[in-house]
């Protein structure tokens, strides 16, 4: 039962999908705070002295003509920060247990491709060892008796 929960623990992005939902769902309020109280003010000092923020009117005399590109960097460094937390503090550590603790295969394990198998018979058959009766017969087929030419 441990194994099989330490399997689903190190299976691929299962983790990475999960806590980086779970996280960046508890993390943004943080950094969305940080990122009104702190940063939009910085922004917004280096915009002037409009008092709606970093951008420009597209019509003057309307306000819903106001594009706000303090938001849209705020947003940006919202992302990245969220984005930076998660990898550092989650995925290089589940990485680095999967490294150590995960079965490496065996280049044994992996199945062969076609072209591999047909070279094998090519060989077998130029070789002429494909007469012989194989060592091992599986218990579930009946033993096949191989007679020369």
């Amino acid at each position: 039962m441990l194994k099989g929960f330490k399997d689903f623990l190190l299976r691929g992005n299962v983790v990475e999908l999960a806590v980086a939902v779970v996280v960046g769902a508890a993390f943004t309020s943080i950094v969305t705070a940080f990122t009104d109280h702190i940063v939009n003010p910085l922004v917004a000092a280096v915009g002037g002295d409009n008092e709606m923020g970093f951008g420009f009117r597209l019509l003057s005399s309307n306000d819903a003509t106001f594009v706000n590109l303090g938001a849209v960097i705020s947003a940006a460094i919202n992302f990245l920060i969220i984005a930076a937390v998660v990898y550092f503090v989650l995925i290089v550590p589940v990485n680095a247990a999967k490294a150590r603790f995960a079965p490496e295969k065996e280049p044994e394990d992996e199945p062969l491709s076609e072209t591999d198998l047909l070279i094998q018979i090519r060989d077998l058959l130029e070789t002429g060892s494909y007469n012989h009766a194989p060592a091992e017969v599986p218990s579930a087929e009946a033993p096949v008796k191989v007679t020369e030419r």
